[in-house]
């Protein structure tokens, strides 16, 4: 089977999309006869294109066996509706005809959404090449864009909900991230084959980035310091107040410690928030690379995942929960729905506390803090259920079985 992969995002950027797709890529490769990816420039997340592809309008080049088609896209930091639709439509158009003219043969196309306006590209290409389309959604669109606020015209949404469902119809198979995504398709699209390719963790690759390096001794942590972590984008929506307030909380708990590590918009407010508050216990950290995070992971005692109290969140899953379930650290969960039933309800490997509420958070930490052997047992319990149940290369023979079909 020959398969393209069609998405906007792609290494060398980096991000949950990127990775994900990337190991996914590398996985299908085993068995495919060959595995071809048509993306965009490098350009996230900083909105400007990389070195190395400035000046360009269109490339090929060869990543671990992967041939990687790259084509025109329009870059501007300026984040109105005007500027990113011109992003999204063209990458539409230079890929159609990327995808006409330069990229060969396929059998069976993978187009990843958000953003869902890629998908005419796909179905185009899926009639033009005679080849079968998976429409792998990561994200429900115009619904999230109408949540947030970010859509309100009612004659968008009712455009853009056409179109969601006419790729849909048009699409051979779909496979969405989280539960939530597949069972709102599923019910729209009941005869649809439908796919649940849900994130996970590459066991091999994460044991590989563990260096055994001391992070904790190394920027003055003593063995007996309970660490909660937390890192990642400093953003809007991951609620980073909470943290702060809770660290503020617990300001005389000497042995309690927070650690946040990343860069974000919100980097400058948390650590004025922090100064106010006098959240002595936290410590803010530049962000890091990949290769230097897991053992950071592996030098805390829990991780602390937080999100804001919306219900666009209730089908969230952080890509970075697995890497801390996997390195046997418990979670302090602050998502409500479909994470807190997987991880903490079904895969007991943490702790949930009511999303904002900074009051709750402080009293879960002080518990795990107060049991460290609650803090072992739910660790050994994380690790057993993500290798059981969210092991990519399993994922991923899961996937190939469900597009031979």
């Amino acid at each position: 089977m020959r398969i393209l992969i069609l998405t906007q995002y792609f290494p060398p950027e980096t991000g949950a999309p990127q990775n994900r797709l990337y190991d996914l890529a590398l996985k299908l490769n085993k068995n495919a006869e060959r595995v071809d990816i048509l993306t965009g420039f490098p350009n996230y997340p900083k909105y400007e294109i990389m070195e190395g592809y400035k000046g360009k309008w269109r490339m090929k080049e060869e990543i671990e066996g992967l041939n990687i088609y790259r084509s025109y896209i329009f870059v501007s930091s300026k984040k109105s509706l005007f500027y990113r639709l011109l992003n999204y439509f063209s990458f539409v158009i230079s890929s159609l005809f990327a995808g006409i003219f330069r990229v060969p043969k396929v059998d069976l196309i993978i187009c990843e959404s958000p953003p869902l306006f890629l998908g005419i590209t796909a179905v185009c290409l899926k009639w033009i090449k005679g080849a079968k389309l998976v429409f792998n959604v990561s994200d429900l669109w115009p619904e999230s864009a109408v949540k947030l606020g970010l859509v309100t015209n009612p004659t968008v949404i009712k455009g853009t909900t056409w179109l969601e469902e006419w790729i849909y119809s048009k699409s051979d198979f779909i496979s969405g991230q989280t539960q939530g995504i597949v069972n709102d398709i599923q019910k729209r699209f009941p005869d649809k084959p439908i796919f649940w390719l849900r994130n996970g963790v590459d066991p091999k690759e994460l044991d590989s980035r563990l260096k055994g390096t001391n992070w904790r001794k190394q920027v003055g942590y003593s063995d007996d310091d309970i660490l909660f972590y937390f890192g990642g984008l400093l953003g809007y929506a991951q609620a980073l107040d909470t943290i702060v307030r809770a660290a503020s909380i617990l300001k005389d708990h000497e042995k309690i410690k927070f650690v946040i590590i990343g860069e974000g918009p919100e980097k400058e407010r948390l650590i004025s928030l922090k100064e106010e508050l006098d959240a002595k216990q936290l410590t803010f950290f530049p962000g890091v690379s990949k290769s230097e995070i897991a053992d950071i992971i592996n030098a805390a005692d829990v991780g602390i995942i937080p999100l804001k109290k919306i219900d666009l969140f209730l089908g969230a899953i952080p890509s970075k929960i697995f890497e801390i379930i996997y390195l046997k650290k418990p979670v302090l969960l602050g998502i409500e729905g479909e994470a807190k039933s997987l991880f903490v309800t079904q895969g007991k490997a943490g702790v949930a506390f009511e999303p904002e509420n900074a009051e709750e958070l402080a009293t879960k930490a002080l518990k795990l803090a107060e049991q460290k052997s609650l803090i072992i047992e739910l660790g050994e319990n994380g690790r057993t259920y993500v290798t059981e149940y969210f092991d990519r290369e399993k994922i991923a023979n899961e996937f190939w079985n469900f597009i031979n079909t």
